[in-house]
């Protein structure tokens, strides 16, 4: 089963993720941040991953060492869940609507992980969510589970629309790379691993 339990725990934060890869995209989400929580159940329906984070954080500081962590354990648990890799379909890539707003994203499973983020926002937060921790989160779970992540804002105005097709489009773009596919044998790389 591609199922991983990942805990964490520092000075800042407490964290619990449990994920099942090959899921319905049941979810329960606690991390204190109620905007983050409702992105991240977007994620877990669209994508079909049974996901359960129980996060715990300094957020009366403020929510970057919550968001960030919940991206590192989010990271290495799509990396254990994954395990080996063998058969994979490794790329996956959509461009997806949220009403006026076009999100495209492409991403490799390719154990080199990049952040490449294209959206300029003009609004800095939404109902207090400071927005630039979107790429924080994303830079977090990308260099854990060793993705190639490219995200770019086709257009939009509305930044919650925005956000929000980023978490769906995601979700749609990696549950094609971590599916399965009979005719890949092994590992999807002419190198043999990845």
């Amino acid at each position: 089963m591609r199922k991983a339990i990942i805990k964490r725990k520092t000075k800042e934060t407490k964290i619990e993720l449990k994920l099942n890869l090959d899921g319905q995209g049941r979810n329960k989400i606690k991390s204190g941040i109620p905007f983050f929580d409702h992105m991240l159940t977007l994620f877990s329906q669209h994508s079909l991953i049974d996901l359960e984070i129980v996060a715990k954080g300094d957020l009366k500081v403020d929510y970057h060492h919550t968001i960030e962590d919940i991206g590192l354990c989010l990271g290495e648990g799509l990396k254990k869940a994954l395990g080996t890799k063998r058969g994979i379909n490794r790329y996956g890539s959509k461009i997806l609507p949220m009403d006026e707003s076009l999100i495209s994203i492409s991403l490799d499973i390719s154990n080199r992980p990049l952040l490449v983020f294209n959206v300029p926002l003009k609004k800095k937060q939404t109902k207090g969510f400071d927005i630039d921790l979107i790429e924080e989160f994303l830079q977090a779970l990308v260099s854990r589970a060793g993705i190639t992540l490219h995200v770019n804002l086709v257009y939009g105005r509305n930044s919650h629309h925005i956000i929000e097709s980023i978490f769906k489009t995601l979700a749609k773009a990696l549950a094609e790379a971590i599916s399965l596919d009979k005719r890949v044998k092994g590992v999807p790389s002419t190198k043999g691993k990845l």
